[in-house]
């Protein structure tokens, strides 16, 4: 059977497949000593072993922290590609520019517009 448990982006899955490595002190147990007996995990209480979960863990990222990861890595890949053909070709350099200011003005924009909303809707 496998749980999954995480937060935001985190996927924590119960795996029950495979034991942890523990060496084995049969000889001279002492409290809290773990060991594996056949494919059942044991802990010493100080009187006798005693059985827990074989349950193992595995943490991975959700589908959409994933999806986004590959989006920002294709994007810093375009990016950089631009960047390398802007040094390489003055023209593409001047669109690149052009860009960036571009995106400059809009987020400016975006900004003005959103103050002036606010202000509307308080004089309401």
């Amino acid at each position: 059977m496998t749980s999954i448990i995480g937060g935001p982006g985190i996927v924590v899955s119960n795996n029950t497949s495979s034991l942890p490595y523990v060496s084995i002190n049969p000889s001279n147990p002492i409290i809290g000593m773990m060991r594996v007996n056949n494919s059942r995990v044991e802990v010493f209480d100080g009187n006798m072993w005693i059985g827990m979960s074989t349950a193992c863990p595995s943490v991975s990222l959700d589908q959409e922290t994933q999806d986004l990861l590959q989006w920002a890595r294709a994007q810093r890949t375009m990016q950089m590609n631009r960047l390398e053909a802007a040094q390489r070709n003055p023209a593409l350099l001047k669109a690149l520019e052009a860009v960036k200011r571009a995106e400059e003005n809009f987020e400016l924009l975006e900004k003005i517009s959103r103050d002036y909303s606010d202000e509307v809707q308080q004089s309401l």
